[in-house]
């Protein structure tokens, strides 16, 4: 599913359903059941209202992403039942892909974060040719070094906070939803939203069930 203009968010493999929550709360009572009936989306409901939330970390999910570097960081913020493996460059050396912002205007109000709505063009494209100008500087630097027989696990050093990086992201549904629920928030960075609306978009129809109790 792409995200932003190079990211993406996409679904490599996952283990279980709905049925697979309703049977990990129901093993208390040394009961199992085959089939997913009617009472047991009650049961879900009734779980993820009362945060009984250990029968939903046995689903798990693994996801390839592509993000920006400092939104890749925001994601890995969340450590509980997840875990993480990513292209390194140490190893490779192809071109990086950079992002290119929809540039937003800085927070009012003194806050310390955020932003407040999208730029107007004129702004909008002055800031883009700035942005540009570095971005292949930092390229250009790149490659120079590199060429010179600098190391590329020092090389990669002059990289921008806008280039993208690729990952293995695995995780529980609990967790999945969690995330989900900070990062679509009004308040999170537009950027990261966007790769939470993608996660839920890719996760809501495995777990149909437990993914809106959950997310509510």
């Amino acid at each position: 599913m792409k995200v932003l203009d190079y990211g993406y968010v996409e679904l490599v493999d996952s283990m279980g359903s709905d049925l697979t929550v309703v049977n990990a709360a129901r093993v208390s009572f040394s009961t199992h059941k085959e089939e997913f009936e009617d009472k047991d989306e009650k049961l879900i409901k009734y779980l993820a209202t009362h945060n009984h939330w250990t029968p939903f970390a046995h689903p798990q999910i693994m996801l390839r992403v592509k993000a920006p570097v400092s939104i890749r960081t925001q994601l890995y913020k969340h450590k509980i039942g997840m875990v993480e493996n990513e292209v390194s460059r140490r190893y490779v050396s192809i071109e990086p892909e950079i992002y290119n912002p929809q540039w937003r205007t800085k927070p009012t109000g003194g806050a310390k974060q955020g932003s407040e709505d999208f730029m107007a063009r004129e702004g909008a494209a002055i800031s883009s040719i700035s942005y540009a100008r570095a971005t292949n500087q930092c390229l250009k630097s790149y490659y120079y070094l590199l060429k010179r027989g600098v190391a590329p696990e020092q090389a990669r050093f002059v990289l921008p906070q806008g280039m993208y990086t690729e990952f293995y992201w695995t995780g529980s549904l609990a967790a999945y939803a969690r995330i989900y629920k900070l990062r679509i928030d009004p308040h999170a960075q537009w950027e990261v939203g966007e790769y939470a609306k993608a996660i839920g978009e890719i996760i809501e129809p495995l777990f149909p069930v437990s993914w809106v109790a959950l997310t509510n």
